[in-house]
């Protein structure tokens, strides 16, 4: 069944570190008029303390787009999620997911859902300093604290600071003895506790994330809760995002070289600004991905990218083969 007006967080792509820079988003939006874009997270203290406001850079294009932050400081998380908003995103959402060393050395992140009365201050700081909805983004739980209680207590906590959307990563995380590439793979799903939660907290909006790679998926995981968050699926098959809109929203699936032409005045817009052609193509490369020929369209991209003067002309030269094929 089709929903043409959909709700804000029914589709989304999951804030991922490293990969959805603000060239990912504007490459995902081209595939995705409806979903919902996130940075990658940004320190509170980057913002605050580093000053390094552009971290918080993005195009007209990319909305609705949300910034994540990290940190665990109410008043800094407070202060970063003013400039935010001053920047122009739509929403801003609190990392309690994030189990890399670097997350946990800073005391914030994965580690925080073992501190649910701190992060309920840290979401009414923010709430107070900004109009826009301030969200977080969880586990189902960490190391030990495994429990569906534990899960439940942290919402009701959430729930009380004021928070209206959670979304939830439906692996606990181990933040000691898993790499976060493991903490992604090796804890199991279980969906069967996020759907819970949405039928114990109605009055929440419920976002799943984890494992989820098809438009079969995502269609069964929308019969339980308010919405889907795509991770890693969207970045490196990024045309499953052209799928879910056709399945859920009637939007004609684009053609693929049509998307590319669409990314070109972009491309060309900030290799005159001095952007290197090989901090786009790097997420260009899964656009074919299951495609006859995707092989050498990523091979030409992957090594003409990073050559002094590489331009548009390559993108052209990647794609050839694929159009000539047609």
């Amino acid at each position: 069944m089709q929903n043409t007006s959909p709700k804000p967080w029914h589709l989304s792509v999951a804030p991922m570190m490293d990969w959805t820079d603000r060239h990912c988003r504007y490459f995902h939006r081209l595939l995705s008029p409806h979903a919902r874009l996130y940075t990658e997270m940004v320190t509170s203290a980057a913002l605050v303390r580093g000053k390094q406001l552009r971290l918080l850079e993005h195009s007209q294009q990319e909305h609705p787009v949300a910034l994540q932050l990290g940190g665990s400081d109410p008043q800094e998380l407070a202060e970063a999620a003013r400039y935010g908003a001053q920047a122009g995103y739509d929403e801003i959402n609190l990392n309690v997911g994030c189990p890399s060393d670097r997350v946990q050395s800073g005391s914030f992140g994965a580690c925080l859902m073992r501190e649910p009365a701190l992060v309920g201050d840290c979401v009414k700081a923010m709430r107070d300093a900004v109009v826009v909805p301030v969200t977080v983004k969880c586990r189902i739980g960490v190391d030990d604290q495994d429990e569906y209680a534990d899960l439940q207590h942290f919402t009701d906590t959430m729930l009380e600071a004021g928070v209206e959307v959670l979304v939830v990563h439906a692996r606990k995380a181990w933040l000691q003895g898993l790499s976060p590439k493991e903490n992604r793979e090796i804890p199991p799903l279980d969906y069967q506790r996020v759907y819970r939660l949405k039928h114990e907290f109605p009055q929440l909006v419920v976002v799943i994330n984890g494992g989820i790679t098809t438009v079969e998926a995502v269609r069964e995981h929308l019969e339980h809760v308010d919405g889907v968050m795509l991770g890693r699926a969207a970045y490196h098959d990024p045309y499953v995002l052209a799928r879910v809109e056709e399945a859920l929203y009637g939007v004609p699936l684009p053609a693929r070289e049509n998307v590319l032409q669409h990314m070109r005045p972009y491309v060309e817009a900030e290799l005159a600004r001095g952007t290197a052609l090989k901090h786009i193509c790097r997420h260009l490369l899964g656009l074919y991905q299951g495609e006859p020929g995707a092989r050498g369209f990523r091979r030409v991209l992957s090594e003409g990218a990073h050559r002094e003067g590489a331009g548009w002309a390559l993108i052209e030269q990647a794609v050839a083969p694929m159009l000539a094929a047609a």
